[in-house]
């Protein structure tokens, strides 16, 4: 057998990726081979024949002799590096020690990875963790269109298990209505505000999604899901106690009176003078003008402004039902009756005021009955047999000429005497325009909070607009007019132009209608010009959905829904 020359022993321990280290019985170095010099940045001449302990940094070599106890993976830090060790010592035929050798290898990358990898864990469970405490909910898609990631609330929503939907396709969560993540997959756009329906009972949702990008390609999609029916309960609720606060509280004071001309700081100031007494106000001035915003501001500056504020629309209820409404009723008062009775606002007002709002409105009858309450504080339910006390302060509002309607035998004389202890008007806004540019940026203000908007000023010819205009509808008519510029304007929009402006045809000089008819409410008037918006963008894009939702930034979903809802063909 041929046996292994020393030249050849040389190449083969050379060759080996480990380093090896021996020393012999006086641990003087006698190995010291490639591997050992590159992660030792050692020169094997200089090693050679020397004791290991005085040229090799850290080396336990020496130890290893003394002791003859082997160490085996030990970890060490040379310089800048992290290696792994095994020490061993040499024995002869009769077990003693000639020597020891060192077997070790960088681990340096090795470690940088696995404390990688154990970042990379420690950021998913983060993750997990994150998207597990939010309400909403999450699934997360591979670029596959499998599902990787749902958390609690999806599976709530859509009544689906994890183990349902976990490394599945992502459609199998669908009821009605397509995969969002394959669409976003294949497009690598993001989907905003898509109406869909999800899981066995067929959630109606609104669903967000966006794609993943990882050095410039797709890696996946992720999803948000808002379970529609809860948003609608809210809303409701929210609605429900909006109508409340509006029935049995003043919301405004004299910093939401906009305007600082003769004639409005004369009506403020009278109003201010009646807020100090607790007698009767009638305030007097065209539809539109503000009247409920004096008798908010003048309930909240008197000392009345603890307790509660009632306001009633006389002209938006019938004679019978007011009556019933105003006074409450003692039960089997009438057909559909609540079985205990009811009290009435002016009751729900004792100690507070109640706004009348409308007064011209109310019939001889009734009017009667409220000259009751003005002279003897009392009122008798519907009904009822027995008087019941009221502490009321009354403040009432009316566009109408009052005095004519007393000539005309419409109106009680005494009982407008009763009423117009405090008489103020309210000036209709083309008396005082220098207040319209404060008025126009106090509605700016607050319809970028309605609406979500962030437009920022007026330019000069819409001021000069709106300063022309006749403004027949009052203040009203003005918030009416700029919802609906609001409305046409691209939500990049900072300025709002003239030619924003509803129904425009300006010029540069003189007054131009800005609507036509009558002042309307607002919610008709956006709906107007939302209709106006969408034609007009289809007519732009020749007739191109998906080009004119771009325009609108709206989801084309929307857009169809929209179409629909306004017969637009």
């Amino acid at each position: 057998m041929h046996s292994i020359s020393k030249s050849e022993m040389e190449t083969i321990l050379n060759s080996t990726h480990d380093g090896m280290i021996a020393v012999n019985a006086d641990g003087v170095v006698t190995l010291f081979n490639k591997a050992a010099e590159r992660i030792t940045g050692l020169n094997v001449k200089d090693m050679m024949g020397r004791p290991a302990v005085d040229c090799i940094p850290n080396t336990r070599l020496h130890i290893v002799l003394g002791n003859g106890v082997p160490e085996v993976n030990q970890r060490q830090q040379l310089n800048d590096k992290a290696i792994l060790t095994s020490r061993v010592p040499v024995l002869d035929e009769s077990d003693r020690i000639i020597g020891a050798v060192a077997v070790f290898r960088d681990v340096t990358e090795v470690t940088a990875l696995t404390e990688e990898l154990s970042d990379l864990w420690k950021a998913r469970s983060l993750l997990e963790a994150i998207i597990e405490s939010t309400k909403d909910a999450i699934s997360v898609a591979d670029e596959k269109g499998n599902t990787i990631i749902v958390n609690s609330a999806y599976t709530r929503i859509t009544g689906l298990p994890k183990e349902a939907v976990v490394n599945k396709p992502v459609t199998v969560d669908i009821a009605e209505g397509e995969s969002m993540h394959m669409k976003v997959l294949e497009s690598g756009k993001p989907v905003y505000n898509v109406h869909m329906k999800v899981g066995r009972a067929k959630r109606e949702v609104i669903v967000n999604v966006a794609p993943i990008f990882i050095e410039g390609k797709i890696r996946g999609s992720v999803g948000v899901i808002h379970d529609i029916s809860e948003i609608i309960a809210l809303n409701a609720e929210l609605a429900k106690a909006k109508k409340l606060i509006r029935q049995l509280e003043a919301r405004y004071t004299w910093d939401d009176i906009i305007g600082n001309s003769p004639a409005i700081e004369l009506a403020k100031e009278q109003a201010r003078r009646a807020a100090e007494t607790p007698a009767t106000v009638l305030l007097r001035g065209d539809s539109g003008t503000g009247k409920e915003l004096f008798a908010h501001a003048i309930h909240n500056a008197s000392q009345r402004s603890m307790k509660q504020f009632v306001r009633v629309n006389c002209a938006a209820i019938t004679e019978n039902l007011l009556e019933s409404e105003l006074f409450g009723y003692e039960k089997g008062a009438f057909t559909g009756a609540e079985k205990e009775g009811k009290k009435g606002l002016f009751e729900e007002a004792d100690g507070g005021t109640i706004f009348l709002d409308e007064i011209g409105d109310v019939s001889l009858s009734l009017q009667s009955k409220l000259l009751r309450v003005l002279q003897e504080k009392e009122i008798m339910r519907v009904g009822g047999t027995r008087p019941v006390s009221v502490n009321v302060r009354i403040i009432s509002a009316t566009n109408a000429n009052l005095k004519e309607k007393i000539q005309k035998g419409t109106f009680r004389e005494d009982l407008f005497y009763r009423l117009n202890v405090i008489p103020i008007r309210v000036p209709s806004l083309r008396e005082h325009k220098e207040d319209i540019q404060l008025i126009a940026e106090h509605f700016i203000f607050k319809l970028n909070q309605e609406y979500g908007r962030e437009v920022q000023k007026i330019s000069d010819d819409t001021l000069k607009n709106l300063m022309n205009h006749n403004w027949p509808g009052n203040v009203r008519e003005m918030e009416n007019v700029l919802g609906m510029a609001m409305v046409t304007m691209r939500p990049q929009d900072k300025i709002m132009e003239a030619g924003h402006l509803p129904l425009m045809a300006q010029e540069a000089t003189g007054a131009v209608p800005l609507v036509s008819g009558a002042a309307r409410a607002l919610k008709d008037v956006v709906e107007e010009a939302e209709k106006a918006a969408i034609e007009r963008a289809l007519l732009e894009t020749k007739g191109s959905r998906t080009k004119a939702a771009s325009i609108l930034n709206i989801s084309m979903r929307s857009l169809f829904y929209k179409i629909e809802k306004h017969s637009i063909k």
